[in-house]
């Protein structure tokens, strides 16, 4: 029969905490999992969205349902892109009256870090369908360049 030692029992629950703690910080974890159904976190990441590029351009596919496209508004700073708009209610109802509420309303603001800078004045966007479609080109210094080796 083993005897009972405090220090590592303590030991063992010091690495229980931290296995919880970094499931909370950890994009992998149980917790980051489900924390986009959250509401205080998924108001701050709304709307969702698929972020990528080719040689020409980069490509922001953002859903955002029932935002009407007139609340949209677009900024770009070098590589900063910043997705503004409003979602409003479904129903005018007093909000003791609802059952279930989990549809969000509001106003929003995504801020994106691209993975280059665009040129903000050929920047095209369209809505359709409950999807925001933008196509940012890339400034030229910021598209690959095919260099020529010289054979001597």
């Amino acid at each position: 029969m083993a005897s009972w030692d405090p220090f590592r029992e303590m030991e063992e629950l010091r690495r229980e905490v931290d296995r919880l703690f970094e499931s909370f910080v950890s994009d992998s974890g149980p917790v980051a999992r489900r924390a986009v159904f959250l509401p205080g976190y998924a108001a701050r990441q709304y709307p969702l969205v698929n972020l990528y590029d080719d040689k020409d351009n980069v490509y922001v596919e953002a859903l955002a349902p029932g935002v009407n496209p007139e609340s949209l508004n677009l900024s770009l700073q070098g590589a900063t892109l910043t997705i503004s708009g409003e979602k409003t209610a479904a129903c005018d109802l007093p909000a003791e009256d609802y059952h279930r509420c989990e549809r969000s309303a509001g106003k929003f603001v995504r801020t994106i870090e691209l993975p280059s800078p665009a040129e903000s004045d050929k920047v095209e966007a369209v809505y359709r369908n409950g999807l925001l479609l933008i196509t940012l080109p890339k400034v030229e210094a910021a598209k690959p360049k095919q260099i020529q080796v010289k054979v001597s």
